[in-house]
């Protein structure tokens, strides 16, 4: 058990197109998780190609981290989960994901960010 009561959720709502926000998202949730927060990252709209093998290998942002590092200390760690709409909308199921990664819709991301003590970001 986390000696937080707070829990961190950190949705991200672009993919490479903007490399700088994806690699804060990442960055921050995986502090976070470093310091014993329990941390969910949502990956939205172009950001939910990252849950996809490849992809997070092939980000390149110069003095930043790994971001397929980063993912898999959220995978190992964390939760990353990618919202069901932005899903379907790119034709991925969860056998085209990462292992670990989960689709899941807006009522859960709701349940999440309104449980008490969780802090909601959004990049």
């Amino acid at each position: 058990m986390s000696p937080h009561s707070r829990t961190l959720v950190v949705k991200l709502t672009a993919g490479v197109e903007d490399a700088e926000r994806v690699s804060q998202a990442f960055t921050v949730a995986t502090t976070a998780l470093a310091s014993g927060v329990p941390v969910s990252l949502w990956l939205t709209g172009e950001g939910s190609w990252l849950a996809v093998p490849g992809r997070a290998e092939s980000f390149d942002l110069p003095y930043a981290a790994s971001l397929a590092e980063l993912r898999d200390a959220l995978l190992a760690e964390g939760r990353v989960t990618v919202c069901t709409q932005c899903a379907a909308r790119r034709s991925l199921s969860e056998s085209d994901l990462v292992a670990g990664a989960q689709i899941r819709g807006a009522a859960a991301f709701v349940e999440e960010v309104m449980a008490e003590g969780a802090q909601a970001l959004v990049y």
